[in-house]
């Protein structure tokens, strides 16, 4: 729970008495490795903050090819903000790649707390700012780049994830296949 409120804080300020609404008002889930958090057709109904673990977002292609877009990790937040905003179905899946533990706020408990909390809304709106201009960093600096390129700069924007995230998800998120991504880590490797 911590980590919600310190992440909070980073964005707005929070007196004793709205950092304790907000304890009481959030709930703390698991979801195991491999687990669907989010479907494509749902409605999102909450948004998460990923305090253990690493999810994707993924979607299937025309051809039907599962495709992932991004990784997030801990100290993330993650919402599908059209299916969220607009109560329409989400195109994407979230996906637990390893067990994880989050801190769900539910659509109703955001509105609660934007009537009761002067600034939350503020805060809220620097989240979101600030995540979707890491999204668009995540993607944009992908593209230009060959496969090695593509494959060299996620290692070095993304570290952590690069062993925690199995092959063939890291593969369609730079766009190769997974026998194209070994062939690569083993020509970098020697």
């Amino acid at each position: 729970m911590e980590q919600l409120i310190n992440y909070l804080l980073l964005f707005g300020q929070l007196n004793p008495q709205q950092i304790d609404l907000i304890r009481g008002k959030v709930v703390m889930k698991e979801i195991k490795k491999d687990q669907y958090y989010h479907e494509a057709g749902q409605i999102a109904r909450e948004v998460i903050f990923l305090t253990e673990g690493v999810m994707r977002v993924c979607y299937y292609n025309h051809k039907g090819d599962e495709i992932t877009k991004y990784f997030l990790d801990e100290n993330h937040f993650i919402a599908d903000l059209d299916s969220y905003n607009l109560a329409i179905p989400s195109v994407e899946y979230v996906q637990a790649i390893t067990d994880c533990k989050y801190i769900a706020i539910s659509k109703t408990v955001m509105e609660e707390l934007s009537m009761i909390i002067i600034g939350w809304d503020a805060i809220i709106a620097k989240i979101t700012a600030k995540g979707m201009a890491e999204k668009v960093n995540r993607i944009s600096t992908m593209m230009p780049s060959d496969a090695k390129e593509r494959y060299l700069k996620f290692l070095t924007n993304f570290p952590a994830l690069a062993n925690r995230i199995p092959l063939s998800y890291l593969a369609s998120f730079i766009g190769i296949t997974q026998s194209s991504l070994s062939r690569i880590r083993k020509n970098i490797d020697q």
